[in-house]
């Protein structure tokens, strides 16, 4: 639904084709660019609509529904099946493809390093070696950071914050297109072979959410195609619905974990819930995570054994050397605590870094600068670490992907480049499972400290990039380091194997950045196979969570905030049960008759200033005005307007099917051209309008709002006082508005940007 807002500024337009978006039309304004952007978290953004969860149930909506016999539901119902089969089937296989492609060109670029640095180790010129290393990171990212910047900036990031914000019901333009989901395939391959200290698990959640809204819908509007299957599921709450199956194919096809996705969906992103829609996601989560095992079994060349049922594999933990005893569990509440504090520091130090990039870094050629710059620190620090580290381990019985002699005997290679010189995803598992003493103390404490700052100053970057695996990293290589420090106090003990403790690490470090509890303890379980770790895995997230919580809030969460979208929690505020509705409200409120000159509707939908976009159609009796009713304003029809214009002529009726097929990109009144006699015609609402919307008193108090409007996934929320009259309309910004701060309740203000 269009805000009106975006078309006035043009002025009045003359015919819109319906498949341009808003985005390309203000291109023709010519573009300031300031040099700072002021910026202040305390603000809501009022670019951002909502969606509507709730169906408008007017006389066409009724019609069509009464029209459905019972065979026909059980149709819809299979449909909604095959759509949640198609949604893991086609995630699984994206996943596919960028494990793939990037195992390949990350292969070739370390293999063309490697020789490079082996010859020039025996004859001097290593500096060569280094800008090799380092044109070659900068280089790849470039493209990956130009394509994001300049032709898709919402495929930046994991994306799980703009899902988040979907699922919650704001609308955010972009998130769920097909060019976005090429963007950040494109992205994903190019920023991690570029190098930079990112996963591509994240990205893995956005992507499916893109793939499960494009099926459900049965077209595409990037490729104006229109394949006219699936038209029922055009409405919000059909597709929402889709999306959180696609956010958990995601998952699963990421991580091997289709129980986490199912809770990740849950926890995370579907603001609604039911027993179905559970049964249905873990049905596309299953189908995920076998489509990505398959396909990746047939390409390694051993088609039956299915062993590699995700992106990341933490590989085996076997529980007959790796059991933990009952005086082990303070220990792993202990590096729960330091995970929490890590990720506190983490989340703040890229909190400003954020709000630096917001004010300063907003030009999209400034962004592709910092991209390389960061991708090209990031090749030379690799390389001063393995230059200076002396810890040279034995080749033979350890599994290095490509070991880097360098100054080490023969037969010897530097462990350093094992962490480094590799993809995140593999450093992880060699953390997770290298022999004991295959790592110096010392290389380890190195490595955690110079890639925590890479980690969090690449987040944020515009690239399609994921921080679930760099999280995992640097936990995993402080963990293994307090594994080695406790077998040296403990005289080499034999329970103090470092890659148990690289696991605890990895997880309190994960939870104590992004805070989830439920689903990456499941994730976990399922991605290392084994249960007997579920409650020492838990007790770390809890911990990490309960701490980082003290300091600062959640990075996904932060992220949100700094964007300033109007998100509702789970719950109002818990120090707000002293505010009522008719404090919460917006006031006034633009009413219209239920049989309304056309004239005056245009008018109403071509001001800005009631932007509500829904309007309370109200009836006059002798001394009250009362509400009958409420129009969304995506349901003002095009046709209506002529073919009423003398009411005897109406050849036919509209029905739901015209509305739908121009869902979700509704034309703005502008682009329908009402000539003067036009206007002086009457149009009737009742048909359009939901007669039976909901209400609430003004005395209600802010936390009953909240839950009404939260718990049925309102857009509109009409007050009316005793006489019912209409007095207010309560929008998710007047709720969103209302946040605990450090202080106790404080209310944000709203802004344009």
């Amino acid at each position: 639904q269009l805000t009106p807002s975006s078309f006035l500024r043009i002025g009045q337009l003359s015919n819109v084709d319906l498949n341009e978006d808003i985005h390309e039309l203000e291109t023709e304004l010519p573009r300031q660019h300031p040099n700072e952007i002021p910026h202040n978290e305390k603000l809501l953004s009022l670019k951002y609509e909502s969606l509507d969860y709730d169906n408008s149930e007017n006389q066409l909506f009724l019609e069509e529904e009464r029209r459905i016999n019972h065979a026909a539901f059980r149709t819809v119902e299979i449909k909604r099946w095959v759509i949640c089969a198609m949604i893991g089937i086609l995630t699984g296989l994206v996943a596919c493809f960028i494990d793939i492609v990037v195992e390949n060109l990350a292969g070739l670029k370390y293999r063309v390093v490697k020789d490079n640095i082996d010859k020039f180790t025996a004859k001097g010129g290593l500096s060569f070696s280094l800008l090799l290393w380092a044109t070659l990171n900068a280089s790849v990212v470039m493209v990956g950071s130009v394509i994001v910047a300049f032709i898709e900036p919402v495929a930046a990031g994991s994306g799980i914050p703009q899902i988040k914000c979907y699922l919650n019901g704001v609308k955010i333009p972009h998130v769920v297109r097909l060019k976005t989901l090429v963007i950040k395939v494109c992205g994903v391959i190019l920023s991690v072979v570029g190098g930079l200290a990112v996963g591509k698990e994240g990205p893995m959640i956005h992507s499916g959410s893109v793939i499960a809204a494009g099926i459900s819908q049965g077209r595409s509007t990037s490729l104006k195609r229109d394949f006219k299957i699936f038209e029922y599921f055009r409405r919000d709450t059909e597709k929402r619905d889709f999306v959180s199956a696609g956010a958990a194919a995601g998952v699963s096809a990421a991580f091997g974990a289709p129980v986490g996705g199912v809770l990740f969906s849950l926890e995370e992103g579907a603001s609604f819930w039911n027993q179905f829609l559970t049964w249905r996601i873990f049905f596309a989560s299953m189908i995920s995570t076998f489509t990505l095992n398959s396909v990746l079994s047939v390409y390694h060349g051993n088609a039956w054994d299915l062993s590699s049922p995700g992106l990341i594999n933490f590989g085996r933990f076997d529980s007959e050397k790796m059991g933990y005893t009952i005086q082990e569990i303070p220990i792993f509440i202990f590096m729960g605590v330091v995970g929490g504090i890590l990720g506190a520091l983490f989340n703040a130090l890229n909190y400003w870094l954020t709000m630096f990039r917001i004010r300063y870094i907003h030009r999209p050629c400034l962004q592709v600068v910092e991209a390389m710059l960061v991708a090209a620190v990031t090749a030379t620090v690799g390389f001063v670490m393995i230059y200076c580290s002396r810890d040279c381990q034995p080749i033979q019985g350890s599994s290095v992907a490509y070991p880097l002699q360098l100054f080490c005997a023969d037969g010897e290679y530097n462990s350093m480049a094992t962490a480094f010189f590799n993809t995140p995803e593999k450093s992880v598992v060699n953390l997770f499972h290298d022999a004991p003493g295959s790592y110096n103390p010392m290389t380890l404490g190195m490595f955690t400290l110079m890639y925590f700052f890479l980690a969090c100053w690449t987040y944020g970057l515009t690239v399609s990039a994921g921080v679930f695996i760099p999280s995992l990293l640097i936990g995993a290589a402080w963990g293994r380091l307090f594994g080695i420090s406790l077998s040296y106090l403990t005289k080499g003990s034999i329970w103090a194997d470092p890659g148990k403790y690289a696991l605890m690490g990895a997880a309190a470090q994960l939870g104590g950045i992004v805070r989830m509890t439920l689903s990456l303890t499941v994730i976990m379980m399922e991605a290392t196979g084994n249960v007997t770790y579920g409650f020492p895995i838990m007790l770390v997230l809890m911990t990490a969570k309960i701490v980082g919580d003290y300091f600062v809030e959640g990075l996904y969460d932060m992220h949100i905030q700094l964007q300033s979208v109007p998100f509702l929690h789970w719950e109002a505020p818990v120090t707000s049960h002293s505010l009522t509705a008719r404090e919460v409200m917006s006031t006034p409120v633009t009413c219209l008759r239920r049989i309304e000159r056309v004239g005056t509707v245009v008018d109403i939908l071509s001001d800005t200033s009631s932007n509500h976009n829904g309007f309370p159609v109200v009836e006059s009796n002798a001394d009250t005005t009362q509400l009958c009713g409420i129009v969304p304003n995506h349901l003002f029809p095009p046709k209506v307007f002529v073919e009423r214009a003398n009411l005897n002529l109406v050849q036919r009726r509209l029905k739901l099917k015209d509305f739908r097929d121009a869902y979700p990109r509704f034309p703005p009144i502008q682009s329908i051209h009402v000539s003067q006699d036009e206007r002086d015609c009457m149009i009737d609402l009742s048909e359009f309008m939901n007669p039976s919307p909901y209400t609430v008193p003004q005395e209600a108090s802010l936390p009953r709002v909240f839950k009404l409007f939260r718990a049925l996934g309102l857009r509109h929320l009409v007050v009316v006082d005793n006489r019912n009259e209409v007095v207010g309309m309560v929008t998710r910004k007047d709720l969103a508005r209302y946040r605990l701060g450090k202080e106790g309740l404080e209310e944000l203000s709203l802004a344009q940007t």
